[in-house]
């Protein structure tokens, strides 16, 4: 009777075992088993990777909204730095022709203004001019009664600038010095002041950049990403900056593109009012200061043969010659 009792319990390991290998088949079941596991466990990875590329991209727009708001505030400063720039510069500009104004009313400085050849007195006998006068303007010393006849001409005749624009007497002297003319013989006197001073004025130096970049069809901007990015947001809201269609990446974080002369213009302007106002030995100050003359620099050389301007903001790289 032993034997049959172990012949049961053998039958029941084996039964225990048969179990066991059951279970392990089922894992090659395509709907319970591994295949069904890795399939489960894929999807459950890119629902994962999609949530959060969806954040991701949440936060890049926002964070390309704050800095765009960021980039319109800054331009809405440096316009308004640019402005008062302007008035300032308006008033060193129109304060020397105020004095000259209030000076000519003082009678011995403005017969001083008026050469002698041009002063014709009504009458060629000193005592007959001075008696004309005194009758005129009484309260005068016998002095400047003498000088009557200058005096009256010199209220009379027109000022050749002091009442004129401003802005036609710089636009006059920023188109000789782009001619190579500079002032014409045909000006008057009181134009010298602006005029006289040709490419050497500031302003005047910046306008004939302007006039040379207008000119020109293409200009190749080679620049780290960075500083291509500042000077974009710098001269984004400008009428007349227009955004590249293409900006290539070439190495090291480098970045070249091609501007019009139109953006070109855009960039200078912005760049002029941006070094002018901007703080000294600041970010802001360095950047423009270098880029404008780099500009200008490669508009120097423009000899209207229909080459590629190329502006290397780059001085670990050989400047490279136009195209």
């Amino acid at each position: 009777m032993g034997w049959k009792e172990a012949f049961g319990d053998a039958m029941k390991e084996l039964e225990a075992i048969r179990q066991q290998l059951a279970r392990l088949d089922r894992l090659d079941d395509p709907t319970v088993g591994l295949t069904a596991l890795h399939g489960d466990v894929t999807q459950s990875r890119l629902k994962i990777l999609e949530q959060l590329q969806a954040g991701v991209t949440g936060l890049r727009e926002e964070n390309r909204e704050v800095r765009r708001r960021q980039d319109r505030m800054i331009s809405d400063l440096n316009e308004t730095r640019g402005e008062l720039r302007q008035l300032l510069d308006l008033v060193d500009v129109l304060g020397p022709f105020a004095s000259s104004e209030g000076t000519s009313d003082t009678p011995g400085e403005g017969t001083q203004a008026r050469p002698e050849a041009t002063a014709q007195p009504p009458e060629p006998e000193a005592g007959h001019g001075s008696s004309a006068s005194a009758e005129s303007h009484p309260s005068v010393s016998t002095d400047t009664d003498s000088q009557g006849g200058t005096m009256e001409n010199t209220g009379h005749r027109p000022q050749p600038e002091s009442g004129e624009d401003q802005d036609l007497v710089l636009k006059r002297a920023i188109e000789a010095a782009y001619r190579g003319t500079g002032p014409s013989a045909g000006q008057p006197s009181a134009a010298t002041p602006q005029a006289s001073a040709g490419a050497e004025d500031p302003q005047v130096a910046h306008g004939v950049l302007l006039l040379k970049a207008a000119g020109v069809a293409s200009a190749e901007l080679i620049a780290h990403r960075d500083t291509w990015e500042w000077l974009a947001a710098l001269a984004v809201d400008h009428s007349h900056f227009r955004t590249p269609p293409s900006v290539e990446d070439i190495k090291e974080g480098r970045v070249q593109t091609v501007l019009s002369g139109r953006s070109l213009i855009a960039l200078l302007i912005e760049l002029w009012s941006t070094r002018s106002t901007a703080t000294p030995l600041q970010g802001d100050w360095a950047l423009a200061m270098t880029t404008y003359n780099r500009i200008a620099a490669e508009l120097a050389g423009v000899t209207g043969q229909g080459q590629t301007i190329r502006i290397v903001l780059d001085d670990g790289l050989p400047q490279e010659s136009g195209d």
